[in-house]
């Protein structure tokens, strides 16, 4: 008997491991079985559907993926609410949450680098919408720092330098002090783990930091020019065809890049707008570029479905790096490309088509 049992748990044992998933289970309290979330994964600053999870009568869910080669960032959405978290190869994470609040009032259990993310996003919290002071604001930074520093090829030290509050990134590289945690991190994936999807990515995005400084510092009509380098943008329509910004820029002769929300209440003025201009100018080698940061991508989806350009959804929408990279603090925000390079920035909509004549 003792035999048969020990030969059931090696089996047992090694199912488990040829099944190569990872686990997340837990409760919603306030949730019903009409509540379904989403799992994403990471790419860079991308969200890609996992799965979707139905919860039950209880607000009890569960569910399985493929296990990730190496750690990578994930997020359980509930509605426009998520809740971030890594998962490194065979993880089994346990997530409780309450509504109406998901995405604050929430634990995870089973993971050390989870809770680590946990704490960050939590503490992001206390400086969301202006809230706290710069004083305090540098403290949380200095703590967070030193975690960093301890383990800067860890999946923790990515997510940390990547995190923005309020539209910017936690950690600016025009910040002295910033720029040394930005760079402990970039260089120790670019030593330790070079084949990581992420290696080249920071390793890129710091160099693009070195350049902006660089234009900061310059003489001013050297800055203009440096910093109307394009800053790259991968996103995808609602088809889910990836669209990047540097090809439609070297495909057509004048873009224009656009930040806007299709919830806004302008949306449909400014769209009126971008339709006359798309329509006079589009077969003299004009396109236009549109990044949603709308919250609830179904206003997005229902209105990309009827415009003729290119329209692509930010998931990330107001806390995305794009929104950083380019500096938007209004929308709609618009940006003329031509032959490749920012030529104009252009946020009082109203002198768009004057503007845009001048590149034709």
């Amino acid at each position: 008997m003792k035999k048969i049992l020990l030969i059931m748990a090696v089996i047992a044992a090694l199912t488990s491991c040829d099944s190569n998933t990872f686990h997340i289970d837990g409760t919603i309290e306030g949730a019903s079985d009409t509540t379904v979330l989403v799992l994403e994964r990471s790419r860079n600053g991308e969200w890609i559907i996992e799965d979707s999870i139905k919860v039950d009568k209880n607000g009890k869910f569960s569910a399985s993926a493929p296990a990730p080669a190496v750690p990578n960032i994930y997020q359980l959405r509930c509605g426009d609410q998520a809740i971030c978290f890594p998962i490194d190869s065979l993880d089994h994470l346990t997530i409780t949450a309450k509504m109406p609040n998901f995405a604050i009032d929430y634990n995870i259990t089973g993971s050390e680098h989870a809770e680590q993310i946990m704490k960050i996003d939590k503490g992001a919290l206390q400086f969301t919408g202006g809230k706290g002071t710069p004083a305090e604001l540098q403290a949380w930074k200095d703590e967070l720092a030193r975690q960093i520093v301890a383990d800067p090829g860890g999946i923790v030290a990515y997510y940390a330098i990547n995190k923005y509050i309020d539209g910017n990134r936690l950690f600016d590289p025009m910040n002295d002090n910033d720029l040394r945690i930005i760079c402990a991190v970039a260089n120790s994936f670019n030593s330790f783990h070079p084949d990581d999807p992420r290696t080249e990515y920071l390793v890129e995005r710091f160099t693009e930091d070195l350049r902006r400084r660089r234009a900061q510092s310059a003489p001013r009509d050297t800055i203009f020019a440096d910093v109307a380098s394009l800053i790259d943008i991968k996103l995808q329509d609602y088809h889910g065809k990836e669209y990047v910004l540097s090809k439609v820029a070297a495909e057509n002769r004048v873009v224009l890049l656009n930040f806007t929300a299709y919830t806004s209440e302008m949306a449909p003025q400014f769209n009126k707008l971008f339709n006359d201009i798309y329509q006079q100018y589009h077969s003299r080698g004009l396109a236009i570029y549109q990044v949603s940061m709308d919250m609830d991508n179904v206003a997005w989806r229902q209105a990309a479905e009827n415009l003729p350009w290119i329209t692509v959804y930010d998931p990330m929408g107001v806390n995305s790096q794009n929104v950083g990279a380019y500096h938007v603090n209004s929308l709609a925000t618009t940006f003329i490309i031509r032959n490749g390079e920012i030529v104009e920035r252009v946020e009082d909509i109203t002198g768009l088509k004057a503007a845009v004549a001048k590149y034709i």
